[in-house]
Order: C-alpha cells, then sequence, then structure tokens
C-alpha cells in the first residue's frame, strides 16, 4: 500500500513547532507569560538566568525547525554532563580516563564511589556523542522524502535519528524472535481492530489480517521490514492498551513486542516510502502508551514533517489522476496524524506542528463505508468515529491557535464572545453524533468535550479574565468529568482508547479546579447565584451549565472534596500503569493542599453545627 504525490519533493510548507512556554513552567506545569528577557514565574523564583525565554532562539515570531526542541534537550544533558565533570574532578584522584586503582568491592570505600562516578561520566559522554550527532544532523537542510538515509552499519540513519530523540530509556533486547502463538496475535489484532483503529484507520484492517495470515502460513512469502514493523507495533499497541500495571504481562509482553520491532525500524522508517508516515504513526500511538521507555513529543513532530514533505497536508491538484479509494486512504492517513498532533501538542501546552492555514485536505469518506474495518458481522455496524474525533480536533484547533499561539502581547478583541462562539460550536458537534455510536467511544468523546470547554474557557493568554459564570462552568465540567474518568480507571477492561496523556489531562482539569475554588470557593458554598451574563449585541450567549450528573450526592461542599479526592485516587490508579502519573499525584497534593484543608476545615464545622443543632431539637 504505497502512493506518491507529485508534491513529495516540492513540500509547500516548512513544519516550525514554536514553544508555548519555557521549560521550567512546562516542567512545573503553570502558565508562562513568554516576557523577555525572562518570564514572571522565572522573576519571581530568582531563576531569570535559567528561563529559556531569556535566549534569543525562543524569541516569538522566529520560526524554529522540528530539531528545534532536540537542541535544547541537548543544552540541557551537556549543563549535566558539565556538572558531573566537576563533581567528579572534586571527588576523583584520578584523572577522568583513568580507571580507579582501589579496589571497587568496598561499597563503603571512597574508590567505589569514584567508580560509580566514573561509569555514569561514561555513560553521560555517549549519551552526549549522539546528541551532538542529532544536533549536527540537525543544521543539514532535511527532506525526508529523500533516499539518501539508507540503513548500514556505520551511517546515522533517519530511523536512528528518530529513535534517539524519542528514546527515554533503552527497550530492553527481546528474549526471543519467534512468533507468537497465532491465537494471541490474532487475539491483539483483533482489539486493534475494534478499540484503536475505528478512531485512526491509517491502514486498512483487511491487510493486518492479511499478513497475519501469510506470516503464519507453513511457507510464508517473503515479508517485508515494514510489514514486520505493522505487526509487532500492532501487537506492542493492543498489549500496551490492555496492561493495568507496569508488571503485569499485557506490558511486559508490550514492551518485548516493541524489541523485536526496532531491527526493522530503519527499513521500516526510511524517508521516500508511503508506508513511512504509517509506520511512525504506529510509534506514536505506542509512546503515549509508555512514557517510560518513548516520549510522544518527538515521534508525532518526525510523522508531521513526513507528511508536509510527502505533499499529504493539501489535497493533489484535479490534474493529477487518482483514484478514489487512493484519494481516501491518503486523506485518511492524513487525518489521523493532525488528529494525535493537535492531542498531544494541547496535552504538553505546545505549538502545532502545522498550522491550519496551510492544510487543504478534504475529510475523507467513513471508514465503514470504505471498508477499512472488517469482521463486522452485525446487520447495522456502529457509526464510524474518526470522522467526528477529525471535526473535534479541527474545532479544538481553531480555538488552540488563536487563544495560545496567537501574540500574548496583542489582546484579542470581544475574547469573551469568541469564546462562547467556540463553546456554541462544540456544543452543535456533540448534538450531531451519531445515535448509533458504540457507547465506550461515545463516553471518551464526551470527555474530549468536556476537557475542550475547560481549556478554552480557562484561557486568559490573549483575553479577559474569566467570568464567576465562566468559572462556575469549569466547576461543574471538571466534577463531571473527574467522575467519569476515575470510573473508567477502575474499570479492569477499557473499549476506547486511553493513554498517558488522559493522566495529563486529569491533572490538567485537577488544576483549573482549584483555581476556582480559590477564587470563587466562598461564592460556590455561600449558595449565591450567579447569573448568566448577557451576550453583546449580535454575539452567542454564553452556554447553560451542564445538567448534574451526580444529583443526590451531596451540597457543593461535599462535591468539592469528592472531586479533590477522585482526581488524587484516578492519578493514583494511572500511577500503577504508568510511574509519571505519581509525580502529577504528588504535584497535585501539593497544589491542593492548602484547598483541602480550608475546605475540611469548613466541613468539620458544618458536620458540628449541625449535629449540636439535632440534639437540641425536642424529640418525642
Amino acid at each position: 500500500m504505497t502512493f506518491r504525490s507529485s508534491l513529495a519533493d516540492t513540500p509547500l510548507l516548512k513544519v516550525s513547532r514554536p514553544v508555548s512556554a519555557c521549560s521550567r513552567c512546562r516542567s512545573a506545569k503553570v502558565k508562562c507569560d513568554n516576557k523577555l528577557p525572562a518570564c514572571t514565574a522565572c522573576e519571581k523564583a530568582g531563576r531569570e538566568k535559567e528561563c529559556t525565554a531569556a535566549n534569543d532562539q525562543f524569541a516569538r515570531g522566529k520560526e524554529r525547525s522540528y530539531v528545534a526542541a532536540l537542541e535544547l534537550r541537548i543544552e540541557k544533558l551537556e549543563r549535566r554532563l558539565s556538572y558531573a565533570c566537576s563533581t567528579n574532578a572534586s571527588i576523583a584522584l584520578h584523572g577522568p580516563d583513568e580507571p580507579p586503582a582501589a579496589d571497587p568491592n568496598r561499597k563503603d570505600s571512597l574508590a567505589f564511589i569514584r567508580a560509580a562516578i566514573h561509569r555514569k561520566a561514561a555513560r553521560t559522554q555517549e549519551n552526549a556523542d549522539i546528541n551532538a550527532l542529532v544536533s549536527d544532523f540537525g543544521y543539514l537542510a532535511v527532506n525526508t522524502t529523500t533516499r539518501d538515509f539508507e540503513p548500514s552499519e556505520s551511517n546515522m540513519t533517519f530511523a536512528r535519528l528518530v529513535l534517539a530523540a524519542a528514546t527515554n530509556e533503552p527497550v530492553p533486547e527481546p528474549k526471543s524472535t519467534s512468533l507468537p502463538a497465532e491465537s494471541t496475535a490474532r487475539a491483539l489484532v483483533q482489539f486493534y481492530e475494534t478499540s484503536i483503529l475505528p478512531l485512526y484507520p491509517a491502514f486498512p484492517a483487511t491487510m493486518l489480517h492479511a499478513l497475519v495470515s501469510d506470516l503464519y502460513q507453513e511457507h510464508p512469502r517473503q515479508i517485508r521490514s515494514s510489514e514486520y514493523w505493522l505487526f509487532w507495533m500492532v501487537l506492542a499497541i493492543s498489549s500496551a492498551a490492555q496492561s493495568r500495571s507496569r508488571e503485569d504481562e499485557h506490558y511486559l509482553n508490550g514492551v518485548e513486542f516493541v524489541g523485536r520491532a526496532l531491527p526493522h525500524a530503519d527499513r521500516a522508517l526510511r524517508p521516500g516510502y508511503g508506508t513511512q508516515v504509517q509506520s511512525l504513526l504506529l510509534l506514536t500511538q505506542y509512546s503515549m502508551l509508555d512514557p517510560a521507555h518513548f516520549d510522544s513529543w518527538h515521534p508525532i513532530g518526525f510523522t508531521c514533517r513526513a507528511v508536509v514533505d510527502q505533499g499529504l497536508h493539501q489535497d493533489p491538484p484535479h490534474t493529477q489522476q487518482i483514484s478514489p479509494a487512493a484519494l481516501d486512504e491518503r486523506r485518511r492517513i492524513f487525518y489521523c496524524v493532525y488528529a494525535l498532533d493537535r492531542a498531544i501538542s494541547m496535552v504538553h501546552a505546545r505549538g502545532f506542528s502545522f498550522y491550519d492555514d496551510a492544510v487543504s485536505v478534504a475529510l475523507p469518506s467513513s471508514t465503514l463505508a470504505s471498508g477499512t474495518l472488517s469482521g463486522l458481522s452485525m446487520s447495522k455496524p456502529p457509526a464510524d468515529p474518526s470522522i467526528p474525533l477529525f471535526k473535534l480536533r479541527q474545532l479544538q484547533s481553531a480555538w488552540y491557535q488563536t487563544l495560545y499561539q496567537g501574540n500574548p502581547t496583542e489582546s484579542l478583541p470581544d475574547a469573551t464572545s469568541f469564546i462562547w462562539q467556540k463553546c456554541f460550536e462544540m456544543w452543535e458537534w456533540s448534538e450531531r453524533l451519531p445515535v448509533d455510536m458504540s457507547a465506550p467511544i461515545r463516553e471518551m468523546l464526551d470527555l474530549e468535550l468536556r476537557y475542550s470547554y475547560v481549556y478554552c474557557i480557562a484561557s486568559t493568554a490573549r483575553g479577559a479574565q474569566v467570568s464567576a459564570y465562566g468559572k462556575l462552568l469549569i466547576f461543574d465540567h471538571v466534577i463531571a468529568y473527574v467522575d467519569k474518568m476515575y470510573d473508567i480507571a477502575n474499570l479492569a477492561d477499557k473499549a476506547a482508547f486511553y493513554t498517558y496523556h488522559d493522566a495529563l489531562r486529569v491533572f490538567f482539569m485537577g488544576s483549573q479546579f482549584v483555581a476556582v475554588l480559590r477564587e470563587i470557593g466562598d461564592l460556590l458554598l455561600s449558595g449565591s447565584s450567579i447569573p448568566v451574563p448577557p451576550p453583546a449585541p449580535g454575539k452567542v450567549s454564553p452556554p447553560l451549565r451542564p445538567v448534574r450528573l451526580d444529583r443526590g450526592t451531596g451540597d457543593t461542599l461535599d462535591r468539592s472534596l469528592r472531586c479533590l479526592e477522585r482526581i488524587k485516587l484516578t492519578l493514583r490508579l494511572f500511577g500503577n500503569r504508568w510511574e509519571q502519573a505519581l509525580s502529577l499525584m504528588d504535584s497535585f497534593e501539593i497544589i491542593s493542599g492548602e484547598v483541602w484543608k480550608d475546605f475540611t476545615t469548613r466541613r468539620a464545622v458544618r458536620d458540628a453545627t449541625t449535629t449540636g443543632q439535632w440534639q437540641q431539637m425536642p424529640h418525642a
């Protein structure tokens, strides 16, 4: 399944990924105002010199290539290496290249400490050499359609560049190279087909099933590296998606399958072939499920670069002869990448890989109508969920670019009306969802909608401060979101595609919830009515409050405390799968500690008062 475009050698766009926050604010998950020479948060903390905004390469308005994120990472590694070398020099009695003379078996000896530092410095130097090579590569004019980077033992291939940038921890060597039992492989393929492929139909399920059949024949045909990559990565994604603990069999199998796929990376990811984008897309999907080994930010950046360099961000001209099926496949591949790029960029609060103004691709037809999915034996299959997902990503992209990627020094005229308009458009989208959509995927899209409402309303980058009514909407949507996500985190089986990014979303929603309680907590607890603000002339009205899904489960005080508790519990449950989620939980406990203490004290006083009043009442 390869396809070529006449635009492949003349890309219409250079990819840029503008950084919207300095590294310190991004690590702390706080808003960065991008002020130069240092942002306000870094100034208050006395870290002006460490603020990346002080570096001219981050000045707003300057385009950055897709390797700029790699350069920043290299700078950090160089600083850490410099610190390690200085530490080594102050402790070691030998030069950096000399082995320790004393017996390193004594764990309490200074020689043991020197030996450990020596080994760590060697590993750091090796990593620095790799990153330096990546940095040098970034100065070249790279076009991902070129075929100059063919695999060999001695050169830097495109796949090795991608993996060097995306890998957090090396994947262990696979324990075996043999195929799993055919029943195991077909069960994992079926899971991918029913839970993930409907949302991201980058290739036909019929092709995947045919590949499995070919692999398990007594005398299989010659299988290409890109096909092996497809097979092993689908198995890895399906296994990791079913994991509930980073120590369970599903997760370990996922890591094992990735290890078996990596030897095929050079051929599967090589530039200039239609399968390159699908292969990069699979790596991105797996990285969202295994942040311990891969960082999803870099794979999606490389995937977008490949999409643009191959011209997939533009429909081919009418003069180019292309079959309707091939055109539809091309569009599906683009929108799968588009949807993941928007989702990953938003969850990390970073810029998109390309702007919507550079995109001219019509939405594809239904995957079910075009036969992308197979094995649907029911008389009326459920509605295709990929098209609604693509449309939601388009709506999110429109307001995110305006509110978060626009110039923060320029106020957006009538920002409040703009936000209400975007909320109305997303509400209209939700009202048009097919009634026969599968329940798990519809539930996932409903969570995406509430997340989008909060993200859009909470924006203050280019607009007026959030009104009390806007904060009330955030309060309601966060509670509904957290209640549902808490239930999902407790489920043993999930039919939709939930990843580590959902833990990041829970933390974001919790942070917005804490901010609302800090700012209008007294108003909410007082029971005072917060009126709906009147719309500006000719503008849409603010959205109405959502219907409560937790009726009869307590007043505002009880609901607030229960939501705070469930945020922590949800992150703890996610922490069983992703260790990074435990760090999010610890951070949330810190930022919510003051509000939690205040509200628990209020509840204790309320309960004591209620008990005292009951005891004073005359009883028959």
